[in-house]
């Protein structure tokens, strides 16, 4: 078999090594990231001029004075004022290997040797095929899912995603979707995502039904939300494209609902000719399994379903019924090449080395990081930190009196004693955390004292 031009340069030892070359020198400069550090003065005002640069030009303010540096290790990374954060957030879900990590550097450069930027409908390369093929391969080993569609956005992807789902219910508009869902930010997205603040301004289309989701505490959750469905049919039976849902809400609070939950819902829409949509944009890769479905036990039932934030890109999978036809789908961006050799890179990782399934590394995280939750809300910060909840590398906490104002300070309390999470739900407001899969028992002892100092600080 003959090589391309291209196979060479790919197999070039001397390439190779001068890609390892470089990822070794970012290491000589990672490694004197050892833990929390204070701003550094002489800095300060330089990493202000940066936040001070994008304000203005972006015309809105940052929601932390924080301008990444470039280098990071792990959980920890620095700030452009010379301060060292544990950074529990990850860009809200991206970056699962958390800061500067060797393998996803090298795999991120080898990318960018491409001969361009960006793939896409036209012009996809090895990356693409590559990429597609493993999350195929992943995706149906629980699902009837056997395609895999790649964009740029979690927004694009569930916008493809329903695109296909109107296609296959011959033009059908109404989109069923969960209470205190989060879909992206797209016109449409920002519709079905059930928070008025994000559409402030945008007319009202009318095109989704709602849904509640599960609640714990209400012994009738589950049939009110199956008669709310049963009742949205009966009042639009043949104008539904979809039932859409999160296996797990992310902006809404993270929220879990068991499988008994969902199974009577999906029954009624598969009696129905009603397509089930699975958006795992923030879930794919999180929580203990490559998707939350195959964790709740649900995969025969998904007609779609969405990935992105850990993929460093994102993609649409879906079942052969719900193949478009040609012209409904496509785009100039399907990614660049080197965010698609990163994405791959992680999904290799997370594989390769022990982090999936119920003894996988991220599973024993859940355990120990809510473990350590419970354990400070039953001691030195009795009541203050209740129903620590989520899955995998996505949980949250209730903290203080579970006000939006206590949670916000609470926030900007734990980002000055060098720990960044972030906010969702709403009434309780929750903090969440968006953990990297390679924190250790040492980095969770670090994280517990500085949430123990943070909330005593404010009560």
């Amino acid at each position: 078999m003959r090589d391309s031009i291209g196979d060479k340069k790919e197999q070039s030892e001397e390439i190779v090594n001068q890609i390892k070359k470089l990822s070794e020198s970012v290491e000589a400069y990672s490694s004197d990231i050892t833990g929390i550090k204070e701003a550094d003065e002489g800095l300060t005002k330089d990493n202000q001029r940066w936040v001070e640069e994008l304000t203005e030009n972006r015309g809105r303010s940052l929601f932390y004075p924080y301008i990444g540096s470039g280098v990071g290790r792990g959980v920890y990374v620095e700030v452009q004022d010379g301060s060292v954060k544990m950074d529990l957030i990850n860009g809200i879900g991206i970056n699962i290997m958390g800061h500067s990590h060797p393998e996803i550097i090298q795999a991120t450069v080898q990318g960018a040797l491409s001969d361009v930027v960006m793939q896409g409908n036209l012009q996809p390369g090895k990356e693409m095929v590559r990429l597609s093929k493993k999350l195929v391969e992943l995706a149906s080993k629980k699902s009837r899912l056997k395609h895999s569609w790649l964009t740029t956005s979690g927004s694009m992807a569930n916008e493809n995603a329903l695109k296909m789902c109107r296609q296959k219910t011959n033009g059908a508009r109404k989109v069923v979707a969960m209470k205190a869902a989060f879909a992206g930010r797209t016109t449409l997205m920002a519709e079905i995502t059930d928070n008025p603040s994000m559409r402030e301004g945008l007319p009202e289309y009318d095109d989704v039904l709602r849904v509640n989701f599960y609640d714990k505490d209400n012994p009738s959750s589950s049939q009110e939300s199956l008669d709310q469905l049963k009742e949205h049919i009966k009042n639009h039976r043949g104008d539904i494209c979809c039932f859409m849902f999160e296996p797990m809400q992310g902006e809404g609070g993270y929220n879990v609902a068991p499988k008994e939950f969902f199974v009577p819902l999906f029954e009624l829409c598969k009696s129905e000719g009603i397509p089930i949509l699975n958006d795992e944009i923030q879930t794919f890769c999180r929580t203990g399994e490559f998707f939350a479905y195959e964790r709740i036990g649900i995969g025969e039932y998904i007609d779609v379903c969405t990935v992105a934030k850990t993929l460093q890109g994102a993609a649409t999978l879906y079942t052969d019924e719900l193949n478009p036809k040609p012209g409904l789908i496509a785009g100039t961006f399907a990614g660049s090449a080197a965010a698609m050799s990163a994405g791959l890179k992680v999904i290799e990782i997370l594989e390769r080395d022990g982090f999936i399934g119920e003894s996988g590394k991220i599973r024993k995280i859940e355990e120990k990081f809510i473990g350590m939750l419970n354990q400070l809300n039953e001691t030195t910060c009795k009541g203050l930190l209740q129903d620590a909840c989520g899955m995998g590398t996505m949980l949250a906490v209730n903290p203080l009196d579970g006000s939006a104002d206590k949670r916000n300070k609470l926030l900007s309390v734990l980002y000055k004693n060098g720990l960044i999470a972030f906010g969702c739900g709403k009434g309780p407001f929750k903090i969440r955390f968006l953990i990297p899969a390679v924190m250790t028992d040492q980095d969770i002892e670090v994280a517990k004292e500085i949430i123990e100092k943070s909330v005593l600080e404010l009560a």
